[in-house]
C-alpha cells in the first residue's frame, strides 16, 4: 500500500520533467531553425545594414539570442588599381557568378582565389598581388550571396564547390594548363569539395584555415558569441543541411582533401577562433598527396598575408618553385 501511495506521488513528476524536456526540445529546435536560417542567407539590403546594436536592450538582445540576426550582403569596397577584366559565369540554379581577371606579363600560370564567408573578391587583392608579381594571371571570384554575385543563400561551401568548377573550367578554356587555387576559409573548403565532387585536377592547391566539418564552424561561431557549443553545434547544423536540401553532418573537409593528387600547401594561424589546430591537423593528416604545413604564431583568422607578409611571401613562393 505505502508503495503503491510512492509511485503515484512520483509518476506526475516524472511526467512534468518529460514534458518540460519536451518543451525545451521543442524550441531549441525552433531556435536552431531560425539560426540556420540565419547564417546562410545574405540579404543586400540597408536596412538589414543599419539595424541597430542590441547592446543594453533587453527584448532585443533576448530575441536575437532565439533566433539569431540578419546578416547583411557583403559589399565590394576595393577595385584593382590596374587594368582588369569582368568575367560572368552562371550556376545551374542561374546565379550569375562576378569574377575580376588579371594578366600578368609573360605569365607562368594561373592562380584563381575564393575568398571566405561574409567576405568578397576585394579582400583577395593583395594575395592577387602577389601572385602577379610572382609572374600568375589571376582570377578573383565572388562566391553567390557575396559581393557582386547574385543570390542570397549560402551552404557554406558545399554548393558553392559550383563556382569553382565554373571558374577552373573558364580558365582552362583560355588554354591554361598550370592552373593554381587558393582559398580561405570557406572558400578553401569549397575548393576541396570542388576537387572531391568534379573531379578538377590542379597543379597545386594552396588552402587558408578551412574549418574541419561544418559542424565545427557552427561549434566555432557559438564559441566566439558566447553561446555553448553544443547542443547548438549538433542541431544548426542539422537544420542547416536540411534547410538548403544536403546532408549536412557529411560536409567534411577531412573527406574532401582525399581526393586531391596534386601538391597541397595548408597555412593556419595559431591565434584562430574559428578554427582549431586539431583540425587543421586533421586536415593535414588526410592528405594523401604531396603536402606543406605553414603555422602562423601570431594570426588569427585573418589574412595570413597582411599578418605576416615575409613568411608568407616565402612559404607561397617556395611551394610554387618546388616540383
Amino acid at each position: 500500500m505505502k508503495n503503491q501511495q510512492v509511485n503515484n506521488k512520483i509518476k506526475p513528476i516524472f511526467r512534468w520533467i518529460l514534458r518540460v524536456l519536451l518543451v525545451q526540445l521543442i524550441l531549441i529546435n525552433i531556435s536552431a531553425a531560425f539560426h540556420a536560417h540565419r547564417i546562410t542567407h545574405f540579404y543586400d539590403d540597408d536596412r538589414v545594414r543599419n539595424l541597430p546594436s542590441s547592446s543594453g536592450k533587453f527584448f532585443l538582445r533576448t530575441w536575437r539570442l532565439m533566433v539569431g540576426r540578419k546578416f547583411p550582403k557583403s559589399q565590394i569596397v576595393y577595385y584593382p588599381p590596374g587594368p582588369y577584366d569582368s568575367v560572368q559565369l552562371v550556376t545551374v540554379s542561374k546565379n550569375k557568378i562576378d569574377g575580376w581577371w588579371m594578366k600578368a606579363d609573360s605569365a607562368v600560370g594561373t592562380v584563381i582565389l575564393f575568398h571566405g564567408l561574409s567576405s568578397n573578391k576585394g579582400f583577395a587583392l593583395n594575395e592577387a598581388y602577389e601572385f602577379l608579381s610572382m609572374g600568375y594571371n589571376t582570377l578573383l571570384i565572388d562566391f553567390r550571396a557575396h559581393g557582386n554575385s547574385s543570390g542570397i543563400v549560402c551552404t557554406i561551401g558545399m554548393k558553392e564547390a559550383e563556382e569553382v568548377k565554373l571558374a577552373y573550367d573558364y580558365v582552362k578554356t583560355k588554354g591554361e594548363n598550370n592552373i593554381i587555387l587558393w582559398g580561405m576559409s570557406m572558400g578553401a573548403v569549397s575548393i576541396t569539395r570542388a576537387v572531391y565532387e568534379y573531379n578538377i585536377s590542379p597543379q597545386k592547391v594552396i588552402l587558408e584555415m578551412p574549418f574541419e566539418r561544418l559542424q565545427d564552424h557552427i561549434r566555432a561561431r557559438a564559441r566566439v558569441f558566447g553561446f555553448p557549443d553544443e547542443p547548438f553545434g549538433f542541431f544548426v547544423t542539422f537544420w542547416a543541411g536540411l534547410e538548403q536540401g544536403y546532408w549536412a553532418f557529411g560536409h567534411k573537409t577531412t573527406k574532401y582533401v582525399k581526393s586531391i593528387s596534386s601538391p597541397v600547401l595548408l597555412q593556419w594561424g595559431a591565434r584562430d577562433e574559428y578554427v582549431l589546430k586539431k583540425e587543421t591537423e586533421n586536415i593535414f593528416k588526410n592528405i594523401s598527396s604531396k603536402k606543406t604545413l605553414v603555422e602562423y604564431h601570431e594570426a588569427g583568422h585573418v589574412s595570413l598575408l597582411n599578418a605576416d607578409a615575409e613568411k608568407w611571401r616565402n612559404a607561397v613562393a617556395g611551394f610554387l618553385k618546388n616540383p
